[in-house]
């Protein structure tokens, strides 16, 4: 069977969940090339997945590597260009979130990848993960009558890169690194429904001395359909992931927990080495999490993907969708700034969309 070569973009946390997908769940697809800034970087990860190039050139290792496909796990601020770069070279692109840092930059990736008659994928795990996917199975089979409200929220204690607090480079705070999850996944509870408002809180709580963006936020989301949707998002939840989904209909209700039901219980007085992510000890009580990756949903993207592109099949969830939801998350920072229902469509002409937050808030 000939494969899909695959060339990954970055060296960091989601670099290696996707790495760990693709070998462990995903035999049709080859890693052949991977990218850091640091090539030493670049080396030693490429020793610990016995990848067999390692690139400090971003150039390089989408037109030299071999590749078909270019996965990019890199910060928010070069998604738009190196989405291009791979079009422009006529790789196929999968993406991690949030698609863009702009609505402007979103069109770019699009049409270019269009032009280029290349797929593109938006990698919303949420999508693809068993225990929501399953969820989802039960509401079409008509389990909870009809939804009148969704909840979904994710929360730790921050993330993993320094990156992802400096709003030039994350493009935004909690929302635009978490919330993007909850608007993917409501959307595609409700079949692409069209979002009729969006009213959004939002505050820094934990990390006012590292970022001005914000680390804590809640968002309701109306569609046209009737139903109403609550995000929660936080960088300040101490104890490890926590993530968990709702769904409220006229004949039923479902809760799941993506990380508690998938996990063990443990008392450790000295600590061990890994319990689930953003977990920042094992010391007391823990919940070592097992089979994280395939929980999340990652391998099941990843496997889509693959097979959209040695089958020339459309992928589930697409540029366009990642573009809806940054219109969502524009409409948020505009709502937490101003105090009132945002109603869609909406593109301002901004450069970010937390720029729409912070012209009235006073720096920490």
């Amino acid at each position: 069977m000939k494969k899909v070569k695959v060339s990954i973009l970055g060296g960091g946390f989601i670099s290696d969940i996707h790495v760990e997908s693709y070998q462990r769940f995903v035999p049709e697809a080859e890693i052949v090339g991977v990218f850091a800034r640091d090539i030493a970087k670049a080396q030693a990860f490429a020793k610990k997945h016995h990848i067999p190039n390692a690139f400090d050139s971003i150039d390089k290792a989408i037109t030299t590597s071999g590749c078909d496909v270019v996965d990019i796990c890199l910060p928010n601020f070069l998604h738009a260009v190196v989405t291009v770069k791979a079009a422009e070279a006529g790789k196929h692109v999968i993406i991690e979130k949030p698609l863009a840092v702009t609505l402007e930059e979103a069109d770019q990736m699009i049409a270019a990848c269009k032009k280029a008659k290349v797929k593109l994928m938006y990698a919303e795990e949420l999508c693809f993960a068993p225990k929501y996917e399953r969820v989802r199975s039960l509401v079409n089979e008509g389990a909870v009558g009809d939804i009148y409200m969704l909840k979904q929220s994710e929360k730790h204690s921050g993330p993993h890169s320094d990156w992802f607090y400096d709003i030039d480079r994350a493009g935004g705070g909690v929302l635009m690194d978490m919330g993007c999850h909850a608007i993917g996944w409501f959307r595609w509870m409700l079949k692409n429904a069209k979002v009729k408002s969006v009213y959004a809180s939002m505050s820094t709580v934990l990390h006012k001395n590292r970022t001005k963006g914000e680390d804590n936020s809640v968002m309701i989301i109306e569609f046209e359909n009737g139903v109403t949707c609550l995000a929660e998002n936080s960088w300040a939840k101490h104890g490890g992931m926590d993530d968990k989904s709702e769904v409220y209909g006229t004949e039923g209700v479902i809760y799941a927990d993506l990380f508690m039901g998938n996990a063990a219980v443990a008392y450790s007085k000295n600590g061990f080495g890994y319990a689930m992510e953003k977990a920042d000890t094992t010391m007391g009580w823990s919940f070592p999490i097992f089979e994280e990756a395939f929980n999340q949903g990652y391998p099941h993207e990843l496997k889509h993907f693959v097979d959209c592109v040695m089958h020339d099949k459309q992928p589930l969830v697409t540029g366009e969708d990642g573009r809806a939801v940054l219109e969502v998350i524009y409409a948020a920072y505009t709502s937490a700034r101003s105090g009132k229902k945002i109603h869609l469509p909406f593109a301002p002409k901004v450069k970010k969309a937390i720029d729409l937050w912070l012209q009235d808030v006073p720096e920490a």
